[in-house]
């Protein structure tokens, strides 16, 4: 993608309406933080990439536009957090919906979408100016990253410019972790590394980068206990649920989940993959404290948001 690629935006945003000013919280029943974006309503086709993460997840997903994404949520009363994955390599890249439209459209439904934005860190100083503009004048709220689609550790100081736009405007970095559907099953694995996503590598940028939020995104499979001590150590570190179905979380994430990071734990599903009915029909069967549920349905993210009324 060149840099006026990275320009083009559309129309002349502004930055969106903070969330917390719109968004009636105490209405909610969830906030999902873990929401994929596949379907541009700007004339784009539709990656195929979408099919074989469906196959893997064993479910009828379909591509949503940032519109079906809010209808979806609003018939819940729940919000989301929604984005896109940026992949400097892929050439199916331009098929997503931008970063541009995704914010720009989540402006439009500020009472249950939360915007955030991807930038692969591969693309260097051009990245750093986009991810930038994408603050200032679209309104993101956070960067999520995925280390094996776009190959980089996350502890990778070629990185760090981008990390220091982030927490310069007080965003959140969220970080895929562990095991990926992407390539899952496929030759070679689609030629995706699973070693980039150790979470013990975000370790490094909790301690460089001590006032930045971050997210390591769902059970870290086969690092889950690595992903714990971080989170337990790094007072600005969560951990969110999505990506796996609740009834293969391991006994030490429940534990932990119930007792000494129960407030640093936060409900996502991986929408479109799976859908947070069948994440929250999965998460009333295992042996969450009555008291813990609310926190890590919608109170955890609350704070962590700013988005006012509880927690």
């Amino acid at each position: 993608m060149s840099t006026s690629e990275l320009d083009a935006s559309g129309t002349s945003a502004s930055p969106a309406t903070s969330p917390a000013a719109i968004m009636d919280v105490t209405a909610l029943t969830a906030i999902d933080v873990h929401v994929h974006v596949h379907a541009s309503t700007r004339g784009k086709p539709v990656s195929d990439g979408l099919k074989d993460m469906a196959a893997y997840f064993k479910s009828d997903s379909k591509p949503a536009t940032v519109h079906d994404v809010a209808d979806y949520y609003r018939s819940r009363t729940m919000a989301a957090v929604v984005f896109g994955v940026d992949n400097a390599r892929n050439p199916d890249n331009d098929r997503q919906p931008s970063n541009e439209e995704i914010a720009e459209l989540a402006a439009e439904h500020p009472d249950v979408l939360i915007p955030f934005a991807s930038v692969d860190p591969a693309r260097g100083a051009e990245g750093v100016a986009w991810a930038r503009r994408l603050i200032t004048e679209h309104g993101v709220r956070g960067f999520k990253f995925h280390p094996n689609s776009q190959e980089f550790y996350p502890n990778d100081r070629d990185a760090y410019p981008l990390y220091e736009v982030i927490a310069e405007h007080g965003c959140i970095a969220l970080f895929h972790t562990g095991h990926t559907g992407v390539g899952a099953g496929t030759r070679g694995g689609g030629g995706i590394r699973l070693k980039y996503s150790n979470p013990m590598y975000i370790d490094d940028v909790a301690v460089d980068f001590p006032d930045m939020p971050i997210i390591m995104a769902h059970p870290s499979f086969p690092w889950q206990e690595e992903a714990l001590s971080v989170c337990l150590h790094k007072p600005q570190v969560y951990i969110d649920l999505s990506g796996w179905s609740p009834k293969y979380f391991s006994p030490a994430l429940v534990q932990y989940a119930n007792t000494l990071l129960k407030r640093k734990v936060l409900f996502g599903s991986d929408f479109p993959v799976i859908t947070p009915d069948r994440w929250l029909a999965d998460f009333e069967k295992i042996d969450i404290r009555p008291d813990v549920r609310p926190l890590i349905l919608k109170e955890n993210a609350v704070r962590l948001f700013g988005l006012g009324g509880e927690g």
